[in-house]
This record gives C-alpha cells, structure tokens and sequence, in this order.
C-alpha cells in the first residue's frame, strides 16, 4: 500500500515537472526564427532521436508489449503530431489567447466523459474543481477578440482540442510499454506526421546560428525529457487527475514571461492563475487522503 502510494506521488512530481518545463515553450519559441510548422518538425525529430538512442541503448523495445499495444501506441503519435501542427496553426489564424482558450477545453471534455471513456466516477466535487479551473482559464486566457474572427482558426483550434482529449484518451490505454518507449514511439511518428505537413507547407528548416541552442533546448529538454516525464506520469494518474492538472501549462507559462520576458500580468490575470491552482488542488486533496 505505501510502494503504491510512492508510486502515485513520484507520478504527480513528473507529471507537474513536465508542465512546467512545457510552460517554457514559449520563451524558446520566441527567439527561433523559423516557422512554428518548422520548429514541430525540429522538436519531434530531436527529442526522438534522444528518446530513441537511449532505448537502443538499454537493450531495445519490448517487441512483446509494443506489439500488444501498437494501435494506441501509433494512434498516440499521430495524434501528438497533428495536435501540434493544428494548435499551431490555430495560433496563427486566431489571436493567440482565444486558440490557447479553445485548446484547454480538450481535458475538459474527457474529464466530463470520464465516466465513459475510463469508468472514473464524477463526483460533484470534480465538477466545481472543473468550473473553478475553467473559469481561471478564461481570466488568464487575457483579452479574447471576438470580433473578425478566423473560421479556419476556430476550426484549428476546435481540433487541437479534440486532439488533446484524444491523446490522453489513447495513452490510458497503453499499461505495458513503459514511459520511455511509450514517448520514443510516439515523437517519431509525430516526427514523421510534423515532416509531411512541413513539406506541404513551410518546407524544410534552414537553421540560423542564432536559431541552434534554442532549438537545441526544445529538443532535447522541452521535447525528449519533458514528454518522458509527461507519458511516465500520465500511465499512473487517472483521466480526471490529469485533466485537472494539465492546466499548470498554461499557468507556468504565464508566470514565466512575466518574469523572464518581465510581461506584465494583470490582476485578473493573477487572479485566473490562482484559480486554476486552487481548483486542480480542490480536486485533489480529498484523493490524496483517501
């Protein structure tokens, strides 16, 4: 009983690690001048050649647990990649606070069809621990434009969204192939799903000098470690916790570039933040005690 409860404790430590080193995304983004197509591409490639290496290392793939598991496993991928590339072009359509706003309604959802997608029980408590964390949300989203509004940008962001749940939906399904293969598979299918689009779009990255530690931190950190940690967690948490929890992204995120790009956060803002981690830890506690 106690291994089991460590074990879902160390789950919840690098599960939130993982969105707080997310959260830095943009700060990284912001300083590398290719085309956000351009940087999934990189990113995917990178952290999967890493993830990829340090399980060839280790003695290879599970063939019996990934063969058992491939559909969830390729499903995942994919999804991971066209989450990214439509959620990036969501960005660029729409102002970049109403895509991020759509986009956060995808845990959302599968935390309210948890019941039937994972048979977690909905208690009233997780509903208000929902609204509270919603309703943060939209207050950190900032100002929504809501006039002019790109019809494809709403379609982008309404899919990223989908995608989102989706991709929580099939990685509760893999139980065998550990986090570390689970995210090596997964990245480089979406390195292949990130390659297809680049070169239907943007075409191939031509890297400036400028452009390297950059990418280079998105890659290996932000994309190799960070989703490790991301699918190592996520195997061991419930859909709802998960759901809950997720919203540290956005947050972090927030906190980040008003204190390293010295942004200013405005009190609604601060006050959407407190929200969303007041209300992912008022559905929490009460589990935790249990």
């Amino acid at each position: 009983m106690k291994n089991n409860s460590h074990d879902k404790k160390f789950a919840y430590g690098i599960y939130m690690l993982s969105l707080l080193i997310f959260g830095t995304n943009g700060l990284l983004v912001s300083h590398i001048s290719l085309a956000s197509s351009q940087i999934v591409l990189l990113r995917t490639i990178i952290g999967g050649m890493l993830l990829t290496c340090i399980v060839l290392f280790n003695g290879g793939f599970d063939k019996d647990n990934v063969r058992g598991e491939w559909i969830p496993l390729l499903l995942g991928g994919a999804v991971l990649g066209l989450n990214w590339v439509s959620l990036f072009e969501a960005y660029r359509l729409l102002n970049v606070s109403l895509a991020t706003l759509i986009y956060y309604a995808g845990p959302i959802l599968m935390l309210l069809f948890s019941p039937i997608l994972f048979r977690e029980k909905l208690t009233g408590r997780k509903l208000i621990a929902c609204i509270i964390v919603a309703v943060g949300l939209i207050c950190i989203s900032g100002s929504v434009v809501v006039t002019g509004m790109n019809s494809l940008g709403l379609l982008f962001a309404a899919i990223s969204a989908l995608l989102y749940a989706a991709l929580i939906v099939f990685n509760k399904q893999i139980i065998r192939t550990s986090g570390m293969q689970t995210a090596t598979i997964e990245l480089d299918v979406a390195a292949f799903v990130a390659l297809v689009y680049a070169l239907c779009t943007s075409g191939l990255p031509h890297m400036t000098i400028n452009d390297i530690p950059y990418i280079a931190t998105i890659g290996f950190i932000n994309t190799g470690l960070a989703y490790l940690l991301y699918f190592s967690g996520l195997q061991k948490l419930s859909g709802q916790s998960i759901a809950l929890i997720s919203y540290l992204d956005p947050v972090s995120a927030l906190c980040f570039s008003a204190l390293l790009l010295h942004e200013v956060m405005t009190p609604v803002q601060v006050f959407g933040a407190v929200l969303i981690i007041g209300g992912a830890m008022f559905g929490e506690i009460k589990k935790q005690r249990l």
